[in-house]
């Protein structure tokens, strides 16, 4: 039996040496200028030429040179993302949106994550500016000085994500934090809780997840409710410190009546760990969190929360890149609504 191998240079069958633009041109009749034009610049050769062009790259296999294409137009088209982690199933469901929209427009995505610290974000964003992204999409507003200055310095439109801030001179795109915060505390006290305990988010450099409790602690201002300190816990998204933070309000002597969980995530470990604890939901407890996320209304009892819509916001931003990128007018800050869903996990307090 011959070796399986091939000496250097040498060829291991049809198909094995990459196939360049040359054989495209020579199957379409055309010189290579007009295979990169209909490649760069669609618009600039006819329909029928184009869609010729297309189906001989189709048929053998042609895969364009991206560091040729970056040189003659100056861009990657690569979109880079850098999100806190994708442990967060709101993360994954927005990327996913994300990557679609971007694919159907010939852009890849490049992601990044910086688990809430600006320091590692600072550096993951030099590293995707190094491999020549086109723009950035950053979750939030919290951002190392440094940052900002490369951002500029380099001429790379970004987009700040999951906040509305038309005050500041950075792009967002997002729901208004402290407003949904307002709305999801405003349906308990209708119900006429004012012993309401708070599970939030981790607040360190997340301003969205700051936002929100200072939107709740305002209402509960308002009625002379605010929770003892003992009452305002602050967890990560998982179900295990859900839990604990659960238990710890709800077998004290003076548990509160209801509890506001910083996403639906957290929501879920306190149910769980109420339910473990003998009480109901919600005649003993009611229970209210954040996104919207599939579970929420599949749970029994089903999820009193706020629905973010996060595929829209995150289809905006890669819109927003691509409008700054092709010279359209683009928006520099835009709003998208959340919606209050009231389902099976909330009802006035025990003896109301």
């Amino acid at each position: 039996m011959k070796p399986i191998y091939s000496k250097a240079g040498e060829t291991q069958g049809e198909g094995a040496k990459s196939v360049g633009i040359r054989a495209v041109a020579k199957r379409a009749g055309v010189s290579t200028a007009t295979v990169s034009r209909s490649l760069n610049n669609p618009a600039s050769v006819s329909p029928e030429l184009r869609a010729k062009i297309s189906a001989i790259i189709e048929e053998i296999g042609y895969i364009p040179d991206a560091s040729a294409r970056a040189l003659s137009s100056r861009r990657t088209r690569t979109i880079g993302a850098i999100v806190p982690t994708i442990d967060n199933a709101m993360f994954a469901q927005g990327l996913q949106a994300l990557q679609s929209y971007l694919a159907k427009r010939d852009y890849l995505l490049l992601l990044a994550t910086n688990e809430y610290d600006l320091d590692v974000e600072l550096k993951q964003a030099r590293n995707l500016v190094s491999r020549g992204v086109d723009g950035l999409i950053l979750r939030g507003d919290k951002r190392h000085d440094d940052l900002r200055r490369l951002l500029t310095a380099q001429n790379i439109p970004f987009v700040n994500v999951g906040v509305y801030e038309p005050d500041k001179p950075y792009p967002s795109i997002g729901v208004d934090n402290a407003r949904a915060g307002r709305r999801i505390t405003q349906h308990l006290v209708e119900l006429g809780h004012r012993k309401v305990a708070v599970v939030a988010a981790m607040q360190r450099n997340n301003d969205r997840a700051q936002a929100r409790l200072r939107g709740i602690l305002e209402v509960l201002t308002e009625h002379d409710a605010v929770p003892p300190e003992h009452w305002m816990l602050q967890v990560n998204y998982k179900l295990d410190d859900a839990r604990q933070a659960a238990r710890t309000l709800l077998t004290s002597g003076d548990r509160p009546t209801a509890v506001i969980c910083g996403n639906d995530v957290i929501a879920y470990g306190v149910m769980l760990e109420a339910l473990k604890l003998g009480l109901a939901v919600p005649r003993d407890v009611s229970v209210v969190g954040f996104d919207d996320l599939e579970w929420s209304r599949h749970l029994s009892p089903s999820l009193t929360t706020i629905h973010m819509p996060t595929d829209e916001i995150w289809v905006r931003a890669g819109e927003y890149l691509i409008q700054r990128l092709t010279g359209a007018p683009a928006m520099m800050h835009r709003e998208i609504d959340f919606s209050l869903v009231v389902r099976e996990s909330t009802a006035p307090p025990p003896g109301a």
